[in-house]
């Protein structure tokens, strides 16, 4: 059986030390290396120049869609939050400033990576077609729906999604 003195248990020690820190530092390194996670998901709004502010962008600003301004990147401004995103790559957006689009694809950071771009739809019903079923609380907390509002000559609802108060 081997014994170890003092000197030997205390050589065992530092190595072993010395041994866990290397490997602590390297993998930090390593982690230290790695990009953020991207996260995937669609959103909606207006593809703009990127030397477009949200502000302008809100307020409409003829700058924000105008085309050939040098420089000038496109972007989405998604106008339910008031939030520009970078487009990367850019293949995919031209030939859509100023369209109403959906964007998929990952965010990382304040840019989005474009994986595709669809134009939107259509949003709301078609005139002369009849709303679905709802009801909401009004600003009085009464519950209402479409019975509950309908006057003598019809009713006229609107939902305004986006508001500067």
């Amino acid at each position: 059986m081997l014994e170890f003195g003092l000197v030997g248990d205390w050589k065992i020690v530092k190595r072993t030390l010395i041994f866990v820190a290397a490997l602590l530092f390297v993998v930090s390194l390593a982690l230290a290396g790695q990009e953020p996670v991207a996260n995937s998901g669609s959103w909606s709004g207006i593809i703009i120049n990127s030397n477009c502010t949200a502000d302008e962008a809100f307020a409409e600003a003829a700058k924000c869609t105008e085309k050939g301004v040098p420089g000038a990147r496109l972007a989405l401004y998604d106008d339910t939050i008031r939030q520009v995103y970078d487009l990367d790559p850019q293949d995919q957006a031209r030939g859509h400033l100023g369209d109403s689009v959906t964007v998929e694809g990952a965010l990382a950071g304040s840019a989005i990576r474009v994986s595709s771009i669809k134009m939107f739809a259509g949003i709301g019903l078609s005139v002369g077609q009849k709303a679905p079923a709802f009801s909401a609380r009004d600003q009085f907390g009464r519950e209402q729906n479409l019975d509950t509002l309908k006057g003598p000559n019809g009713t006229v609802l609107l939902f305004f999604r986006s508001a500067d108060w």
